[in-house]
């Protein structure tokens, strides 16, 4: 990792926002590289050529580091989301395909970061707020899905809409939580096909 002397102070503005992102990319190069957990701000700041002190200018704790690490890495899955639901053809489409891609997104960010991947299950196992908005985002997107389903007519309506979203979400919740994802991969392509025909057989009018 290339190291960079200690920047004079300057004041607050976009140069601020540079550093930033300096820090924010190093961390997750190192990370990365040794794990949330087994890295202090001071190894942290030996990598980068910063002071300790001056990393704290930026963020208050190694936890506000790592909020802004998970919250891009669990930006990435929705993205990864949103583009597999956006030509879908109707809302039981829909809730397939945005099931199958979290756990898909999911699935390959534990494979292929795992020490990043720790970081996310940090977030849920602490309530990150990070952690919190990825999962009201996902219930946002599963009760958009259901009053789709509903104004189309494939879906019924007698059960309360929150009362319904709830539901599938708590079905699903298992196979794209970060802490209890890495317990389920051995069967997720599996459930999320099996999972997602039981959803919407309780779903029909």
């Amino acid at each position: 990792m290339t190291k960079a002397t200690s920047p004079a102070l300057q004041p607050r503005g976009p140069s601020d926002h540079d550093v930033r992102d300096q820090i924010v990319e190093a961390a997750t190069e190192y990370f990365g590289l040794y794990g949330f957990d087994k890295t202090t701000v001071s190894d942290l700041a030996k990598a980068i050529g910063f002071s300790k002190a001056y990393i704290y200018k930026f963020f208050d704790s190694k936890q506000a580091i790592g909020e802004v690490i998970c919250a891009n890495r669990l930006n990435t899955i929705m993205v990864a989301v949103d583009a597999a639901v956006a030509d879908a053809r109707s809302a039981p489409d829909r809730l397939r395909r945005m099931f199958k891609a979290l756990v898909e997104a999911g699935s390959q960010l534990f494979f292929h970061d795992s020490k990043l991947y720790d970081i996310a299950r940090t977030s849920a196992s602490e309530s990150w707020p990070s952690a919190q908005a990825y999962e009201a985002h996902i219930k946002g997107l599963v009760l958009q899905v259901i009053r789709e389903g509903r104004e189309a007519g494939d879906f019924e309506r007698k059960t309360p809409l929150d009362e319904t979203a709830d539901a599938i979400y708590l079905v699903m919740r298992p196979y794209i939580n970060p802490l209890l994802l890495q317990h389920n991969l051995a069967n997720g392509a599996e459930a999320t096909v099996q999972l997602s025909n039981l959803i919407l057989r309780s779903l029909a009018p």
